[in-house]
């Protein structure tokens, strides 16, 4: 059964979606539907991470199968407030650092899955979420790492 929640935030509308007890999409459009205990703790979640009271969301995330799976594991693995960029990411999991730009892309729950933490060696890179880079960058600053954009 997919249920589906709406937290209201700085960023507008985010939607969480909940397939087999695991959070399986957040996107940025205001869809409202039954809701559930996992999908109440991810918004409490949520409003804590843009209150600057979580760093660290612990949920059940649907990470999907081999290498976006891999790529997804590696994004979590970022810890708040740093960044790593497509090419190291690329060299711990032997391909090419446009495959993790495709990955990152692919990301079906970002903020939880911090894909807003990596960057191009020399840019930003890309962010396929409502705003663009713009909401990138306010995710980064939101976590203090606005200084590594300098």
């Amino acid at each position: 059964m997919t249920r589906r929640a709406v937290y209201h935030g700085p960023l507008g509308p985010l939607t969480l979606t909940e397939e087999n007890g695991q959070i399986a999409s957040l996107d940025w459009h205001d869809r409202p539907g039954e809701s559930s205990p996992l999908l109440d703790e991810a918004v409490r979640q949520l409003s804590a991470y843009f209150d600057r009271r979580l760093t660290a969301f612990d949920l059940p995330l649907a990470f999907g199968e081999g290498l976006n799976a891999d790529i997804r594991r590696a994004m979590v693995a970022i810890p708040y407030g740093h960044t790593r960029t497509y090419g190291e990411i690329a060299r711990e999991l032997g391909v090419p650092a446009q495959v993790v730009g495709q990955g990152c892309g692919a990301n079906s729950i970002p903020v939880i899955i911090p894909c807003h933490r990596v960057l191009g060696a020399t840019s930003l890179g890309g962010f396929s979420a409502k705003g663009g880079v713009e909401t990138k960058v306010a995710l980064l600053k939101l976590e203090g790492a606005a200084s590594l954009l300098i």
